[in-house]
């Protein structure tokens, strides 16, 4: 699949996202390495803590069912639903990543004109591992 089609996906999903608050919607879209596409959104909460974001809810539906291998994920966000500025992942997204995928996992990025693709390794250098736990 293209970093052009899974952004797409990614901005499909952005038009789900239940943002009440912000109204910063924020659209995913996972890709496993069979070809298997998961999207997911951002979900708020009033009290912003439990508020989900739309890279996890891709991961735990992909993990919900069965998905452990994983190529790319495409991220947009924006206000109101107008992609703007690249919507890099928080630092739980990027350890919930760093938990199923390397370091040479891709994260494509769109700012509604550019594409921007990172690796996993780029965006959380020394990331924390289960290899990290063992005595």
């Amino acid at each position: 699949m293209t970093r052009e089609a899974l952004v797409s996906l990614a901005c499909e999903a952005m038009t789900r996202a239940y943002t009440p608050y912000s109204h910063f919607q924020v659209g995913a879209a996972l890709l496993t390495k069979a070809g298997k596409v998961y999207q997911g959104c951002n979900i708020e909460n009033a009290a912003y803590t439990p508020t989900n974001c739309a890279e996890r809810t891709a991961f735990f539906r992909a993990v919900y069912e069965g998905e452990r291998d994983f190529a790319a994920i495409a991220v947009v966000g924006g206000l109101n639903g107008v992609v703007k500025g690249y919507a890099a992942p928080c630092g739980v997204c990027r350890q919930v990543m760093r938990e199923f995928c390397g370091e040479d996992f891709l994260i494509h990025l769109w700012d509604g004109r550019e594409y921007r693709t990172l690796t996993l390794g780029e965006l959380l250098p020394l990331g924390f591992t289960g290899a990290d736990m063992i005595p």
